[in-house]
This record gives C-alpha cells, structure tokens and sequence, in this order.
C-alpha cells in the first residue's frame, strides 16, 4: 500500500480544493476590495461634485474589466490545464519578446500590490488603534515578514494557513455591505473629509481626468 502511495504523495502536496485554491489564488483581489473602493471615492469626492458623479460610471468600467479578466482566464485554464499564465501563453502565441515582457510586468505587480496590500491593511489597523500609529513602518515589515515566511511553506500549506483569514475577511465584508445597504446615512464623514482635503489641491489642478 505504502508503494503505491508514495509516487502519488508528490502530486496530492501539491493538488488545491476549491476552498484552499480561494485562498490560494484570489487574495490579491480580495485585498484590492479592501481599498480600492475607497481610494477611487476619496480621490473622485476630492474633485468635488463633479467628481463624485463618476463613481457609478467609474464603478461600471471596473466590473466590465473584471468580467474580461474572468473570461480570458477562463480561456487561459482551458487552453492550459497542467498550468499557465501571462508569460506562457505570450511564450506560446507571441514570442519570446512578449513573453518576457509579461513576465517583468508581472514582477512588478507582485512588488506594488505587496506593498500597497500591507500598507492599506496597517493603515486601517492604526485607523482603528490610533497608539500604533508611529509603529506603522515596523508593522508594514513585521506583515511582510510574515507573509514571506508562509509562503515559503508551499502554495498549498500556504493556502491553508491562509484559508481561515480568507473566510473572516469575506464575511466581514459581506457583514460591511449588509449594514451600509441597512443604513440611511453615513457611520462617520470626518475622516474622509480629511483625507478629500489633503488631496483637494492636487485634484483641482487634474479634474476630470481622474
């Protein structure tokens, strides 16, 4: 039994359900639903009315471009099922020059939306516990740490591990938008108008390009 177990072990530690492949491969657009939506409302409301008259059409464009990008990895998973993405499929069908530049574009989206994902996710915790406001830098490392080293582990115990935060967050944001729709009036509008104020300068000189 154990010989016939053994040459199949490799591809079970390596074989994703549904639920750890949630974890695995959508936290990066998970994490873009915890701040993109509001660093597209503070910058349109710092344009001011006009501005904020852009939010459903801005909103519309987004959900259209979400609904390409699941068609096109519809098509990517079926055209390669053992596995693919941007650099395969440009390595394929567009040669070497494409391939490589999809690969150095995904490179440095990895970088920027590991940044910006940390630092969103320790600028609301010191929103929410204004004491470790001045520890925001070594947060933002000790996070980065953290994510490192369980990614180290493997994309499939690294999707368990992450499996359980995946689970709250989804709840807590389908919990956010329940009690918004619930609502008749904004919670708070302090803090926006704070951060619309710091931004009011550059957005009149912009306008309705953004």
């Amino acid at each position: 039994g154990r010989a016939d177990a053994g040459p199949a072990d490799p591809a079970d530690r390596h074989r994703l359900t549904a639920l750890t492949g949630l974890a695995a491969l959508s936290l990066d657009a998970m994490a873009s639903v915890a701040y993109g939506p509001e660093a597209i409302v503070l910058v349109l409301a710092a344009a001011g009315a006009r501005g904020l008259g852009y939010t459903v059409p801005v909103t519309l464009a987004i959900a259209a471009l979400l609904a390409v990008l699941v068609a096109s990895y519809r098509q990517v998973i079926a055209a390669f099922p053992d596995g693919g993405g941007a650099y395969a499929v440009a390595r394929r069908h567009l040669g070497r020059r494409a391939s490589l530049v999809a690969a150095a574009s995904l490179v440095l989206d990895y970088v920027l939306n590991a940044a910006v994902a940390v630092t969103a996710g320790v600028a609301a915790l010191t929103s929410a516990y204004p004491g470790l406001h001045d520890d925001r830098l070594w947060l933002c490392l000790g996070v980065l740490a953290l994510v490192t080293g369980v990614n180290l582990r493997g994309v499939v115990d690294s999707a368990r591990a992450f499996l359980v935060p995946t689970a709250v967050f989804v709840c807590a944001v389908l919990t956010v938008i329940t009690a918004g729709l619930l609502r008749d009036a904004p919670l708070s509008t302090e803090a926006s108008a704070g951060h619309a104020a710091v931004l009011a300068d550059d957005a009149t000189t912009v306008g309705v390009l953004l």
